[in-house]
């Protein structure tokens, strides 16, 4: 099942929690490819190549689909490739065909909980620069690229990670 929304929702915070109860979880590629790619010095980044990002981040969770596929019982995701959809829409480049393909190919589970915008608890750091109006811009992106490939989206209330673990259990199989 994908956690998935904005930058500055919860949802890693809420994936870690699940993670320490013994749930697999599969980590966003986002940010791992913009810690890698500010190591080596990269241009597989948002603000460089949007473009190159996107490409990284199709194969990053193409792998990561793949890989959980091995694993018994729920596996969790940090966001999933309908995010894609909602990123190239974003950044104002139009969908290639391959993502709508593997959107297509790849089925999460028809549930998918969303992280809404939370300013309260939003925070710049070094991968996450953008501002708050952004955010609000993302999460009508993501949403939308996800119920468009029927996906039902449910929203994870701004409660306590105890309580957003809680409310995730509940319809977890």
């Amino acid at each position: 099942m994908i956690i998935t929304g904005v930058a500055g929702g919860g949802k890693t915070t809420l994936i870690n929690a699940l993670r320490s109860l013994g749930y697999a979880c599969v980590p966003e590629a986002a940010r791992e490819i913009i810690r890698d790619q500010m190591t080596i010095g990269g241009r597989a980044l948002h603000q460089v190549d949007p473009e190159l990002f996107a490409e990284i981040m199709l194969s990053w969770e193409v792998r990561s689909y793949r890989e959980a596929t091995q694993l018994s019982g729920v596996v969790l995701f940090d966001r999933g490739i309908p995010d894609l959809i909602g990123y190239h829409r974003l950044i104002g480049l139009s969908v290639p065909p391959y993502v709508i393909a593997a959107t297509n190919m790849y089925r999460y589970h028809t549930r998918v909980f969303v992280a809404p915008p939370w300013p309260e608890i939003y925070v710049n750091d070094e991968e996450r620069t953008h501002g708050f109006d952004e955010v609000l811009r993302t999460h009508e992106a993501i949403a939308s690229a996800y119920i468009e490939h029927g996906y039902e989206p449910i929203i994870l209330p701004k409660v306590s990670v105890a309580e957003r673990v809680a409310f995730v259990r509940q319809y977890l199989p």
